[in-house]
């Protein structure tokens, strides 16, 4: 079995079966369609209703594994020279709760995010009900090319999201989607409010990882710059080490420091 499988545990149908019934009555519904999605992921059992709402359904085995991989980031926080920020949860109507009030403030910065619809709890169950996107494509899926122009969009929007106060921290292909030309942020994690600086510089080491394995380190860097200050890239190069002990990015973190390194040189000149 694949660990990520095994680490989410399955929950039982008569629960998932009471979910889905509840969903009905809150949305005057006498019957819903449902469609599990095979995702490649530790948090939650996701679903699609109706081809209009998005459902992710958080058992107590989630949080317990969310808590297990917020303190293995915490450590890995301390590697980098900082304290740990990242917040954990202990329940699962705590993780759809912060989700909800994530994604309903990145929207009202102006960052794309799917609308948040609903978060509830059913049997011990944390349910998240958000806008369901079609036909979108994670970062990993679209063009080398496509990526190449409008990565400055992509550090547009994270700087966006930094000016306010907020952060992501959770940046990869996989939170990254491109629907109806547009991209859109999913999946923020939650991080003290308080460590604005270590946090900033966590993302854009987290999204300089993502690109520099399909741009390559310059065209990152030089994306990067378009939206941060020379003493910000130079923040997000402590992070870097750390970025890749993570299981989800691969990058040549050398080659990166150094472009930018040389970028922070040359704009202070």
């Amino acid at each position: 079995m694949d660990i990520r499988r095994l680490a989410r545990g399955s929950v039982e149908w008569s629960r998932i079966e009471r979910v889905i019934r509840t969903l009905a009555d809150r949305y005057d519904r006498e019957e819903v369609r449902v469609e599990f999605l095979e995702a490649d992921n530790w948090l939650s059992t996701p679903c699609v209703i109706d081809d209009r709402w998005f459902v992710k359904i958080v058992s107590r085995q989630n949080a317990l594994v969310h808590a297990v991989l917020t303190t293995g980031r915490n450590v890995g926080a301390f590697s980098s020279g900082t304290e740990g920020f990242f917040d954990r949860f202990d329940t699962p109507l705590e993780m759809v709760e912060h989700e909800y009030d994530a994604t309903e403030r990145m929207r009202e910065i102006g960052v794309n995010a799917p609308q948040p619809i609903d978060a509830f709890e059913v049997n011990g169950l944390g349910v998240l009900v958000l806008e369901y996107l079609p036909a979108f494509e994670s970062l990993d899926e679209v063009s080398d090319e496509v990526v190449t122009t409008r990565a400055p969009e992509l550090f547009e929007m994270l700087a966006t999201l930094h000016e306010h106060g907020l952060a992501h921290g959770d940046l990869r292909s996989e939170n990254i989607l491109l629907c109806e030309d547009e991209f859109y942020f999913i999946d923020a994690t939650s991080v003290h409010a308080d460590r604005v600086d270590e946090t900033t510089a966590y993302d854009l080491a987290c999204a300089l990882a993502v690109l520099e394995p399909r741009i390559g380190p310059r065209d990152a860097v030089d994306a990067a710059a378009t939206a941060y200050d020379p003493s910000a890239l130079l923040s997000a190069r402590e992070f870097l080490d750390f970025v890749r002990l993570r299981p989800d990015h691969e990058f040549d973190s050398t080659t990166l420091r150094s472009e930018l390194e040389k970028a922070a040189d040359l704009n202070k000149q």
